[in-house]
C-alpha cells in the first residue's frame, strides 16, 4: 500500500456507515446489510491491492457491495426455500402407488442390464418408501 492509499481500518471507519446504508437501501434487511458490507469489506481485504487509484476506493466497494447483493438475489431465485410442511405433503405413501405404476417400475427395471439391476434394487429397497413392494417382486 501506498502512503496515500488508507489502510484497512481506515477504510473501514471511513465508509462502514455509506456502505451499510446502501445495503440497506437495496435489501430492506439489517441483518442482510450488514452480511452485504462484511463481504464487502472481505473482498476489499483479499482484492482491494488491485486498486489502481486511492481515491477510486468508495466507488470500488459501492460496486462491489452492488455485484454481491445481485450475485445473491440470483442465488436465492435458483435456490428458494420450501418450507418442510410442503416437502412432508410431497412424500408418498406405499397405498398411494398404484398397480400400474408399480408395473410400469417392474418393465423398466426388467430392461436394465441384469448387473446393474441387481444393485438398484437393493440400493432402491433400502432407501425408497416403496420398500415393501419391492420386496414382494420377482424379476424375470
Amino acid at each position: 500500500m501506498s502512503a496515500a492509499e488508507p489502510n484497512f481500518e481506515e477504510l473501514v471507519n471511513r465508509y462502514y456507515r455509506d456502505l451499510y446504508r446502501f445495503g440497506f437501501s437495496l435489501t430492506r434487511s439489517e441483518a442482510d446489510a450488514a452480511d452485504l458490507t462484511q463481504q464487502t469489506f472481505y473482498i476489499w481485504a483479499n482484492k482491494g491491492h488491485q486498486l489502481r487509484e486511492a481515491g477510486n476506493a468508495k466507488r470500488w466497494l459501492l460496486t462491489t457491495l452492488h455485484r454481491e447483493f445481485l450475485q445473491q438475489r440470483r442465488r436465492q431465485q435458483r435456490f428458494t426455500e420450501e418450507p418442510l410442511e410442503d416437502a412432508i405433503e410431497q412424500i408418498y405413501n406405499i397405498n398411494d402407488i398404484s398397480r400400474t405404476d408399480l408395473q410400469t417400475v417392474l418393465d423398466c427395471l426388467n430392461d436394465i442390464h441384469e448387473n446393474y439391476r441387481a444393485a438398484l434394487v437393493l440400493y432402491t429397497s433400502k432407501t425408497s418408501p416403496t420398500k415393501r413392494s419391492l420386496k414382494c417382486c420377482r424379476f424375470r
